[in-house]
């Protein structure tokens, strides 16, 4: 008998966490629920679920600093933000901390099970990755069977995410790759609008290639579409 994957619920609000954990069982989860940050915690560290739903506005530990640990312990695990605060800075930021994705409060459950399903999906297909070959491109090696790109001497240290927005680019040829085509690729599920996601991880994509290759760029904006995978010399950055 398979083993059921497990989603570790960090929420406060009660009822929504009993919700989310009811409708998940039923998806066929193993669930486990903390109503604060620092208990959440201990869970993650001593349980190592396969996802993390986590709500921001915490007791003990808020959501912040709880994505700030866990990434410390483990870049690789899916973290799904559920939160009330629905500005552009808060989803933005969630995201440049380490959150793979944010869904604003009220949400559809059903929504929220797919969701759940699809980044597990991906993170499944990422640990067997078949008929997916590795891309060599001036200096840089994007591996799919490591999930991560490698320059001569070192990984460049994508996190899994990072890793599938830079290789689906790659894949691409040179062809500018539309930013709700790059998220359905990626995410696994269609873009809503307003979703800054598909930008704030080809920026970071870009900084930790400028990190390990600083006379080349890799990723540039297509004006208009969106993205293309193109590898230019010398200081031809550009913003998203």
């Amino acid at each position: 008998m398979t083993t059921p994957l497990t989603v570790l619920v960090v929420e406060d609000d009660e009822a929504i966490a009993e919700s989310v954990a009811y409708h998940l069982g039923r998806a066929g989860y193993r669930v486990l629920t903390a109503g604060d940050g620092v208990h959440g915690m201990r869970l993650f560290t001593a349980q190592r679920p396969d996802l993390v739903i986590l709500d921001l506005m915490l007791p003990q530990m808020d959501g912040w600093r709880f994505t700030q640990e866990l990434r410390a312990k483990d870049p690789h695990v899916p973290v799904i933000v559920c939160s009330a605060r629905n500005s552009e800075y808060d989803r933005v930021h969630g995201l440049e901390l380490g959150a793979d994705d944010y869904v604003v409060k009220p949400f559809s459950m059903k929504e929220l099970v797919a969701r759940v399903s699809a980044h597990l999906r991906r993170l499944e297909a990422a640990r067997h990755p078949v008929g997916r070959e590795a891309i060599e491109a001036d200096g840089l090696r994007i591996d799919p069977e490591q999930v991560q790109a490698y320059t001569a001497t070192a990984p460049v240290g994508l996190t899994p995410r990072e890793f599938e927005v830079l290789f689906a680019l790659a894949r691409a040829g040179g062809k500018p790759v539309q930013r709700n085509r790059l998220y359905r690729e990626v995410w696994g599920y269609e873009m809503l609008a307003g979703d800054r996601s598909v930008d704030v991880f080809v920026r970071k994509v870009r900084q930790k290639l400028a990190r390990a290759v600083p006379d080349r760029t890799y990723l540039q904006t297509h004006y208009g579409v969106g993205y293309r995978f193109e590898v230019l010399r010398g200081d031809t950055s550009e913003e998203n």
